[in-house]
């Protein structure tokens, strides 16, 4: 157990830190091909702005409750009122969830970087895939290995582990994203996909695209889940909560365009549908690199790219897990990650097997695994973000002040917070209900 609560030793590792939180499968796999099935550049726009002036706010409202309760996600909710502690455990189960399905597409990337690397590529990758993921050992037990490794680090500190991880890995993504991106803009398709992504199309705007532009805007900031929360409450007190956000919201914005400057030349260079779905990064692009120079190369640095992304997004959804537990139950911080990742193991594999021995078992309509991303994603992340600023506006006197003083930003942040935001993700629920 922590006597004291650790902090970043730096403001540049927080904001590594928390970049590699917010940059993961979200920008990488989940948001080329989500922008692919909503229209593109009218997405990207509606996505841009949503970001922008509307994320913004609850972003540094878990950042500004972080910094200043100093605690985990339950303890911070019952400090402000113990009827609030459900808020709390509530973002553990949405955090703790989104790992039981994230963790199996890591190891579908574990099982691609070992063909990469031993050239040993399947002829038709649709089939290999097809076949990959309804196999009952290999996809569960890659799946396992993912999650170990990434519970190591929050096993192994906040400094010790999830710094060091950040610190090595998010350097290493940004350098090999650059690299792929500028080989994809070489390819000639280069200038559709160009055209793709920035010419928008207003056929495709109505209220399900932009339902799912926010939904992906908080899933990629890991809004709603107490992680920015977690992250938050490491923070020094001389930290600037709005250059941090913006910080954050800028580079996570980058990486997202980067990814679809990387792909969509891809795409439309070999004729590929943009809105090809979650298959565009498992079936449609290792199909498209195994069919160039140097194939084994740059498909190994697409998929060492994709396990850089979900891991450090992984390695701090199962800290704020890890935290809350070590904290709540005065526990060690070795014995909570082993109980995070026993419970995150036990739902995972049923997901695993979804496309597989279990497809045919759906709720709703939706295997396991698809249920689990879209109840997270569409109904979980932006309910919990509602409660989240309705409790901070309106439940804790002067929060804006606490967090901003007498700033304009600080009183344009609380009318904001208290009435336009709520009001937004009202409409968001309503819709995705």
């Amino acid at each position: 157990m922590q006597d004291k609560r650790p902090e970043w030793s730096s403001h540049l590792s927080f904001i590594i830190a928390t970049v590699g939180s917010a940059v993961g499968l979200g920008n990488i796999w989940r948001f080329p091909y989500i922008m692919g099935k909503n229209g593109g550049a009218v997405f990207l726009f509606t996505y841009l702005l949503l970001i922008a002036f509307i994320c913004i706010i609850p972003l540094c409202c878990e950042l500004g409750l972080g910094k200043l309760y100093k605690k985990n996600v339950i303890n911070t909710f019952e400090i402000i009122s113990p009827k609030y502690k459900w808020v709390g455990w509530l973002c553990i189960i949405t955090v703790t969830l989104i790992p039981c399905f994230y963790f199996v597409v890591g190891g579908w990337i574990l099982n691609y970087i070992w063909i990469f690397l031993t050239n040993e590529l399947p002829v038709n990758f649709a089939n290999y895939f097809s076949s990959f993921s309804s196999q009952i050992f290999m996809p569960c037990f890659l799946t396992i290995l993912f999650l170990i490794m990434t519970a190591i680090f929050p096993f192994r500190g906040v400094n010790k582990g999830i710094e060091k991880a950040n610190n090595l890995m998010m350097p290493l993504f940004a350098l090999m994203l650059l690299i792929l991106a500028i080989f994809a803009l070489t390819l000639p398709g280069a200038k559709e996909g160009l055209l793709f992504m920035f010419k928008p199309d207003f056929s495709h705007f109505d209220k399900t695209m932009i339902l799912t532009a926010l939904g992906q805007a908080l899933f990629t900031l890991s809004i709603g889940m107490g992680t920015i929360l977690t992250y938050g409450s490491y923070m020094k007190e001389n930290t600037n909560i709005v250059k941090s956000a913006y910080t954050l919201i800028i580079c996570d914005t980058i990486i997202a365009v980067t990814a679809g400057i990387m792909i969509f030349p891809i795409v439309f260079s070999f004729g590929v549908e943009p809105s090809a779905g979650a298959s565009l990064a498992f079936i449609s692009m290792p199909q498209m690199f195994s069919e160039l120079p140097f194939a084994s190369f740059f498909g190994l640095i697409f998929f060492a790219l994709l396990f850089f992304a979900s891991i450090t997004s992984g390695i701090s959804m199962m800290e704020t897990t890890v935290a809350a537990f070590t904290d709540k139950f005065k526990i060690s911080r070795k014995k909570s990650t082993v109980i995070t990742t026993a419970v995150i193991a036990l739902i995972s594999i049923p997901a695993s097997l979804s496309f597989g021995v279990l497809s045919n078992f759906k709720v709703f309509d939706k295997t396991v695994f698809d249920l689990l991303d879209y109840t997270t994603s569409n109904i979980f992340l932006p309910f919990n973000t509602l409660i989240i600023c309705l409790i901070a506006g309106w439940s804790i006197p002067y929060f804006w002040k606490k967090i901003f003083g007498e700033s304009f930003f600080g009183v344009v942040f609380n009318i904001l917070l208290k009435f336009i935001v709520p009001i937004i993700l009202i409409f968001v629920l309503v819709t995705g209900i």
